[in-house]
C-alpha cells in the first residue's frame, strides 16, 4: 500500500508524458489539462491501492486511458489545429512503422513513412478511429508492452495485436496515397509497367 503523502513527489515527473497523451487523446487542449488533472486528482484518492514497487507510470497512464473513454470521448471538442501543432516529440510517430514481428520484411509504405513529413504522420493518426489510435499511441508512442496497454484499455492481448496491426495498417495506406501524390513513390500499376518494359528490353 502507497502512501498518498508521497504521491506529488513520485507522480508528478509524469506529468508532461501524461500531457502528451493526453493530447493525442483529446486533440484539444482545455480537454487534455482537465484530463490530467482529472487523472490526478483520481490517482492521489486511489493512491492507497497502489502496489509500491510496481510500475506507476503505467498505473497513471491506466487512469489516463480509462476517464478518457470513461468520460472525455463522449463529450469531445473539436480539435484545436493550433493545439496540435504544439506537441513537440512529434518525431515520435516515426516509431509506428515498427512491425509486430521483426522479422518480416520491411514493405514499400513501411519505409516511405520514414520520408514522409512529421505533420503527415501525426494527421494519419490523428484521423484513426478511437478504437486504433489509442493503443498506437500507448504502444508505439508510450512504449507499453502488449500486457499493459491490454490492461488499461480492458481488452484481450489479442485484440490489442489485432487493433495495432489494423492502424498501423490504415495508416501505411493512407500516407502511401499522400506519398503518391507528391511523387514520392510509385504506383503498382506504374511499378508493373516499368518492369514490363524492363522485361522488353533484355
Amino acid at each position: 500500500m502507497a502512501d498518498q503523502s508521497v504521491f506529488a513527489e513520485q507522480a508528478m515527473e509524469y506529468a508532461p508524458q501524461l500531457y502528451s497523451a493526453a493530447m493525442r487523446m483529446t486533440r484539444n487542449r482545455a480537454d487534455a489539462e482537465d484530463l490530467v488533472q482529472e487523472t490526478y486528482l483520481k490517482g492521489f484518492r486511489s493512491f492507497h491501492t497502489f502496489t509500491e514497487g510496481t510500475n506507476l507510470r503505467a498505473w497513471l497512464f491506466r487512469i489516463l486511458t480509462n476517464t478518457y473513454i470513461n468520460k472525455y470521448r463522449a463529450k469531445q471538442r473539436r480539435p484545436d489545429e493550433s493545439d496540435l501543432g504544439e506537441i513537440e516529440d512529434l518525431y515520435l510517430y516515426k516509431r509506428i512503422n515498427t512491425l509486430a514481428d521483426a522479422s518480416v520484411g520491411r514493405s514499400a509504405e513501411e519505409s516511405l513513412m520514414e520520408m514522409l513529413p512529421d505533420d503527415e504522420v501525426k494527421q494519419a493518426l490523428e484521423s484513426l478511429p478511437d478504437n486504433f489510435r489509442l493503443p498506437i499511441v500507448l504502444a508505439d508512442v508510450e512504449g507499453f508492452a502488449y500486457k499493459e496497454i491490454a490492461e488499461m484499455l480492458e481488452i484481450p492481448i489479442g485484440t490489442v495485436m489485432s487493433r495495432l496491426h489494423r492502424g498501423r495498417k490504415a495508416m501505411q495506406k493512407a500516407l502511401h496515397a499522400y506519398a503518391l501524390e507528391r511523387g514520392l513513390a510509385r504506383s503498382d500499376t506504374t511499378e508493373s509497367a516499368t518492369a514490363a518494359a524492363g522485361q522488353e528490353n533484355d
